[in-house]
């Protein structure tokens, strides 16, 4: 089953044909696909509308530098900031991830959007891509603030996903560009990259992102393509039996596997259940590649659809949003 991208602001004629084919479990919105508020909640209907089954409209709104849509939505920190937070107050780092999570997601819901990819549990340790995404260095930092940002996007009735399993923040390279090995044995990744996406499924967390990078004492496969990384641990050791995604097959460190067709036949077969084809130009492609599987049932659609009526108006009327979003952006409790 694919997520796809779409090019501009308004659904094209050959975008909404790829809707309707069998494969395609939903959309995932970017900076490129949005002018307003109006005009992104006017796509969205139109997506929905272009699909004679549910579909999945999917974006990241993470905060700080992975923000899609900014004019007329809150401006939120970056989750580093948070982590700032912890070092002065675990309890107030703790209250604002659950409020940054729960504004994040009840905005996104009022516009009908069904999921952010959130929260970014890597650890923080230089790496190129995630930097201020993460929390923080520590595992256990991770860990606490992502239970209780789990917590705030369910409270707006949002489903959380974790990524990028089993851990991104400990490698330099950013795998947009690059490929990314991690040489470290499993033992030293259980230690500390794993702490908090054990801790999120244990929250309830019902999707998992994989990251594309190789840890070759584990398996020769990038997570994303890696049985072992899915099957094995994820699923077997880890318990988790929620929703699998593939990062973006467009990602340089993805193209490893071969042509599109072969990376999602690779994640497909490795155990993911939704594969992101991000940019408009490998749909075609993509959906070609899924034309002798056997059709997926829609369990990942419906597990990951949101939750309750979506009405901005309502939403703004809320004095919780007000207190929310006073209290976030650019607030001082996050200003040190």
């Amino acid at each position: 089953m694919l997520m796809t991208g779409i090019a501009g602001t308004e659904l094209c004629k050959d975008e909404a044909q790829w809707l309707r084919h069998d494969a395609v479990a939903g959309v995932i919105l970017f900076a490129r696909n949005f002018s307003s508020r109006a005009q992104v909640t006017q796509l969205i209907a139109a997506i929905r509308e272009a699909s004679p089954r549910p579909l999945l409209v999917a974006v990241d709104q993470e905060g700080g530098p992975v923000q899609r849509f900014r004019k007329g939505f809150t401006r939120l920190p970056e989750l580093g900031r948070l982590g700032v937070a912890w070092e002065g107050d675990r309890e107030l780092a703790k209250a604002l991830a659950h409020e940054h999570a729960w504004l994040m997601a009840s905005e996104m819901r009022a516009v009908g959007i069904d999921l952010s990819f959130a929260p970014v549990v890597d650890v923080a340790r230089g790496n190129r891509a995630i930097g201020v995404r993460a929390f923080h260095e520590s595992a256990d930092a991770c860990a606490e603030l992502g239970i209780t940002y789990i917590e705030g996007m369910h409270e707006a009735g949002m489903a959380a996903t974790l990524k990028h399993y089993p851990g991104h923040g400990s490698v330099l390279e950013d795998t947009h560009v690059d490929f990314a090995d991690d040489d470290r044995p499993l033992e030293a990744i259980r230690e500390l990259d794993l702490k908090p996406f054990v801790a999120g499924i244990a929250a309830g967390a019902e999707a998992v992102m994989m990251a594309h990078v190789r840890y070759p004492q584990v398996d020769a496969q990038p997570a994303g393509y890696s049985p072992r990384w899915i099957i094995e641990l994820l699923r077997d050791e880890l318990g988790f039996d929620g929703i699998v995604i593939s990062d973006d097959i467009g990602m340089a460190a993805a193209t490893g596997m071969g042509d599109v067709a072969a990376r999602v036949q690779g994640h497909l077969d490795a155990g993911c259940d939704l594969v992101l084809a991000c940019a408009p130009d490998l749909v075609p492609d993509a959906l070609a590649a899924c034309a002798n599987r056997p059709a997926g049932d829609r369990d990942p659609v419906a597990m990951l659809q949101g939750r309750g009526e979506h009405d901005w108006r309502r939403l703004i009327a809320n004095p919780r949003w007000q207190a929310a979003v006073e209290r976030l952006a650019d607030g001082p409790q996050l200003a040190d």
